[in-house]
């Protein structure tokens, strides 16, 4: 496994590629069953190669993806990881809710702390929730007491609302949409730039396009592959693509399947 060190952090290294558990195993194609006895060893196996890093969320499979990896790390395998989750800025209609939001996935995963912790999701109108409803503030007792140790938020919303948030805090990290396809899409390349710029770690989701990028590519796109000296599976050179970017500290990967998670690994 390969690290890189988080801009804020230089002591603290991390792994380059994490897992994301959005896309895991399902149960008849039902996004809420999560196919347990398929996710669990998939999962175990990353973590026995390297990668450290478990992105989740309040909604993901039907809000089964927290109870789910709190089940996997009992054991032990808590202290081998980083935990990373959102809140779900769209469920907050008071100040309390940012509490009682936290608290409860905190129960879900069952863990004491989360590792990176962030808004879910934000663009304008949701930032301007966190704004009136003192969700920073929220945040930052939250990390003073030890429930969580670093403040980001996710992103999905225009260019300027991007420019405006990394601007309003001293954010820890961000976490962005951002592949060979996105590269003026939501925040994009000049996004990244500016947080790293601004010393954010910077994590990219989507670096496949959720699988669009390994799968029926066209013909004229596979031919540049094919010349290349060095033989990757699209997958591969979509990865490489977001990895060569120094501004990057890690990127996700949804693996679905154990294939993926040797490919990846690669």
């Amino acid at each position: 496994m390969q690290y890189r060190a988080l801009p804020k952090e230089p002591d603290t290294t991390v792994p380059i590629l994490g897992f994301g558990c959005m896309r895991l195993p399902v149960v008849d194609r039902d996004p809420a069953r999560i196919d347990e006895d398929r996710a669990e060893p998939l999962i175990r196996s990353a973590i026995a190669r390297g990668v450290t890093h478990l992105d989740t969320a309040y909604p993901y499979h039907g809000g089964n993806s927290e109870p789910f990896v709190g089940r996997l790390l009992r054991g032990g395998l808590r202290q081998q990881v980083r935990i990373a989750s959102k809140l779900p800025i769209w469920l907050v209609k008071t100040e309390a809710d940012f509490e009682r939001l936290l608290d409860e996935q905190l129960k879900r995963l069952e863990t004491d702390w989360l590792d990176f912790y962030m808004f879910h999701g934000l663009s304008a109108e949701r930032w301007e929730t966190v704004r009136r409803l003192r969700g920073l503030e929220a945040f930052e007792r939250a990390r003073a007491d030890g429930r969580i140790r670093r403040i980001g938020f996710s992103f999905h919303g225009s260019p300027d609302a991007f420019a405006t948030i990394v601007d309003a805090y001293d954010w820890d990290f961000t976490q962005i949409q951002y592949n060979y396809m996105d590269e003026e899409y939501q925040a994009g390349r000049k996004g990244l730039e500016l947080a790293a710029g601004k010393g954010l770690g910077v994590i990219v989701m989507e670096p496949v396009r959720g699988g669009a990028l390994a799968r029926n590519l066209p013909p004229r796109v596979q031919s540049v592959w094919d010349e290349a000296p060095t033989r990757r599976s699209p997958a591969g050179w979509a990865l490489q693509w977001v990895w060569n970017h120094p501004e990057v500290s890690f990127l996700l990967s949804g693996m679905t399947t154990l294939e993926q998670v040797e490919e990846n690994l690669r």
